[in-house]
């Protein structure tokens, strides 16, 4: 039978003050469209109180003819500390402490409609990558994406920033977290790069996704 409507019985936040993230848990019944409903059950997700929804930014140039794109070894000690050995069904090559990505950050509150979305890939952009390129000139790669909608309802919206000078790079200030500290850069091909991440030496599914986007954008009629 389809549901055509969900009734919330109780809302509630846990873990909200002092971290990065919250968990919200809500009893749901479903309201069925012949009118019965179903028993209760939990419906647990995680939510930022900062803001819902990320960025995920392809910093690119052009040497060669061919694109080239910026990657960063960042700390992510979720990897590092959620990964018993043994729970993996697949055994980790390694234990993971800096993971390879594309810029990324997260979208706050006062970051509103598609110029504040590129507003925020600018301020990630210098933040982690270490170059100034201007908010007009952050492209978006098509629609958002939710990565994991049965976990978090955050989108991630997917972006490209072109730098004409890659010895134009300053050094990585972050965002002044202790979880920035170490972050290192290179510069790749992009096939390489997409390549990479079908072998598994880029494991990061935002990454991947947006640089497809990017080599589909860069393939497109009118793309510089």
């Amino acid at each position: 039978m389809r549901v055509v409507d969900l009734i919330v019985d109780s809302d509630e936040l846990v873990g909200a003050s002092g971290g990065f993230l919250a968990l919200r848990r809500l009893r749901v019944r479903n309201r069925r469209a012949d009118g019965s409903v179903s028993r209760p059950y939990c419906v647990d997700f995680v939510v930022r109180p900062k803001g819902v929804d990320a960025v995920v930014v392809a910093v690119y140039c052009i040497a060669g003819g061919r694109p080239r794109v910026l990657v960063r070894d960042g700390l992510r000690p979720p990897l590092a500390f959620g990964r018993a050995a043994g729970v993996a069904p697949v055994p980790d090559r390694a234990r993971y402490l800096y993971f390879r990505e594309v810029v990324a950050g997260i979208v706050e509150a006062d970051d509103r409609g598609e110029d504040g979305i590129r507003r925020r890939a600018a301020i990630e952009v210098r933040e982690e990558a270490g170059f100034h390129i201007e908010p007009a000139d952050v492209v978006l790669l098509g629609a958002g994406s939710f990565p994991s909608p049965g976990a978090m309802p955050e989108r991630y919206w997917l972006a490209a920033a072109r730098v004409d000078d890659p010895a134009a790079q300053e050094p990585l200030e972050g965002d002044g977290s202790p979880m920035e500290e170490g972050a290192t850069t290179e510069w790749l091909d992009l096939d390489d790069a997409i390549a990479a991440c079908v072998a598994g030496d880029i494991e990061d599914a935002k990454t991947e996704l947006c640089l497809r986007r990017l080599r589909d954008w860069l393939a497109s009629p009118g793309a510089p």
